[in-house]
């Protein structure tokens, strides 16, 4: 009895804000393995409790602004549909151009913002409650341990009439989100012509003309988008994803409205569209920039504040990963192709299907990487156990789910995207695979913002081009032997293969997660 009351009082002792009730924050460990993460608390997987609101907070309004894109573009399919085949045609390939060179700068920059800024912030927000404790004026962050690994020692300065704090990461981010958007730019306006012909619009095709149109002017917003994304990713980093689902929204909804407008009532053709799409995107970057400006900022007090060699040597490391994943999904198009065009189409229905369902997965991925990210750098390793566990075991039940509607949906409404009998049923033989592994990729998804989220970019980038090696000659293998299915079959491979790498990372516990083996971890 001594010795219960003897802990009583200690733990009445401890602040307030220090105690903790059993809940998803306070796991028990350590373990000399980390697989245990996928069936922690397993019960309370759907529950809206502290971990699970902040993940719904961050993760749904994420899928909302990612799931508008699409939609927009496809409202916007239908508005040069009516120009005709040969500008719907040429449009399509110009997108499909922009959109390629645009992934290889996008994912590294949002992906390296949205942690970094994640890390800067949690570690400013703690020197801002020990300068209001101190009643300091002024503050340098101190280099600790968990700074040190993330290179977060800028200062966080909080002066006399100072509301506002200076983030380094942000400022990077913007720089080169600029930087690239000009070079993007640059580059597909005086390449265009070159870049089409490497496509297959050669010099006689009747698409030539309005391709080359669509493409030099739709370059003139890359700029905008790189610049907005880079943004996206900052307010990503401070947990809210509201503010980018608005300004999506609204740039959509503009770009909707200017269409027709421009398209048909100023008769410009394929160049309103593009007109249209630049607006639009300028108009998010400028409803992300005056919200930007009103939270921290944005000039770095000297060159030497900004992060532009980190944010250069991590982005370098996703851009591998990015031509390796790249890579793999353009080789299952191309063998398709090869087969003729009835095993294209149906491969490319089955496709944009296998992909639009990972829009809730990306969602939660966001949450992961910025909850993870900030708890990483707060060393608040109970919260990163957690969150970790939760957007995992919520990965495999939206997983699960997808591959139930997808299953049913598209046995009974493929006959929505074509008329083909014989596409139809193709598709159907690729079904069982591309809706079984729903659960594979929503689980690869998710582990890549948790994975972000702990900083782990180089086995992250050299997991997934051993990956691509070994499904290369897989997808080639199985391509020749067995044909369409064999298509799938090795993207099911390769999507198991990338899911198996982030599961033994942290199953054996080692890199970020090495803290797993500790007996204080937890």
């Amino acid at each position: 009895m001594d010795s219960k009351q003897e802990e009583t009082n200690n733990r009445s002792d401890e602040p307030e804000n220090e105690q903790h009730s059993p809940s998803p924050l306070t796991p028990t460990m350590p373990r000399n393995s980390g697989l245990h993460i996928f069936f922690m608390n397993i019960r309370n997987v759907l529950k809206l409790d502290e971990i699970g609101s902040e993940i719904a907070r961050i993760a749904v309004p994420a899928a909302m602004a990612l799931a508008a894109d699409p939609l927009a573009s496809l409202v916007d399919t239908a508005f040069i549909g009516r120009l005709g085949s040969v500008e719907i045609a040429a449009v399509g390939v110009s997108i499909a151009i922009f959109n390629q060179v645009s992934k290889v700068a996008i994912y590294p920059l949002v992906s390296v913002t949205t942690s970094f800024v994640a890390e800067e912030d949690a570690i400013c927000n703690q020197i801002d409650v020990k300068q209001e404790n101190n009643d300091l004026e002024t503050q340098e962050l101190p280099i600790s341990n968990d700074s040190e690994k993330t290179g977060c020692y800028s200062s966080c300065m909080f002066g006399v009439g100072r509301e506002r704090r200076y983030i380094p990461s942000v400022s990077s981010a913007l720089i080169i989100g600029s930087v690239l958007g000009l070079l993007q730019a640059m580059f597909l306006i005086f390449a265009a012509k070159v870049i089409l012909g490497i496509m297959g619009v050669k010099s006689g095709s009747p698409m030539l003309a309005p391709a080359c149109r669509y493409l030099k002017l739709r370059s003139l917003g890359a700029p905008a988008v790189l610049l907005s994304l880079a943004m996206q990713g900052v307010f990503r980093g401070f947990k809210d994803t509201r503010t980018p689902l608005y300004a999506t929204v609204a740039g959509d909804l503009a770009n909707i409205i200017l269409d027709p407008i421009l398209i048909f009532v100023l008769h410009l053709g394929v160049s309103g569209a593009a007109i249209a799409h630049v607006l639009s995107q300028y108009l998010i970057t400028f409803i992300l920039l005056c919200k930007l400006v009103k939270q921290v900022d944005l000039v770095p007090p000297s060159l030497k504040a900004l992060k532009i060699s980190r944010f250069l040597k991590c982005g370098f490391l996703l851009l591998a990963r990015v031509i390796a994943v790249t890579f793999c999904m353009t080789l299952g198009a191309s063998l398709a192709a090869h087969q003729g065009p009835i095993p294209m189409a149906a491969f490319q229905i089955s496709l944009q299907l296998w992909l639009a369902t990972s829009l809730l997965s990306d969602g939660l991925a966001v949450a992961a990487q910025a909850i993870i990210a900030s708890s990483f750098a707060k060393g608040e390793y109970n919260k990163v156990v957690s969150a970790t566990s939760r957007v995992l075991q919520l990965s495999i039940i939206v997983g699960i789910v997808l591959a139930a509607f997808l299953g049913v949906g598209m046995e009974f409404g493929s006959g929505v995207f074509t008329k083909d009998k014989d596409v139809v049923k193709l598709i159907h033989k690729g079904l069982p695979f591309v809706a079984a592994a729903q659960p594979i990729n929503s689980l690869a998804f998710v582990f890549d913002g948790v994975n972000f989220g702990a900083s782990d970019y180089t086995y992250s980038a050299y997991s997934m081009v051993t990956v691509a090696i070994v499904s290369i000659p897989s997808m080639i293998f199985l391509s020749s032997r067995c044909g369409y299915i064999g298509i799938w079959l090795a993207l099911t491979i390769y999507m198991s293969l990338r899911t198996f790498a982030s599961v033994w990372r942290m199953g054996a516990a080692r890199g970020p997660w090495a803290f797993l083996r500790r007996e204080d971890a937890m």
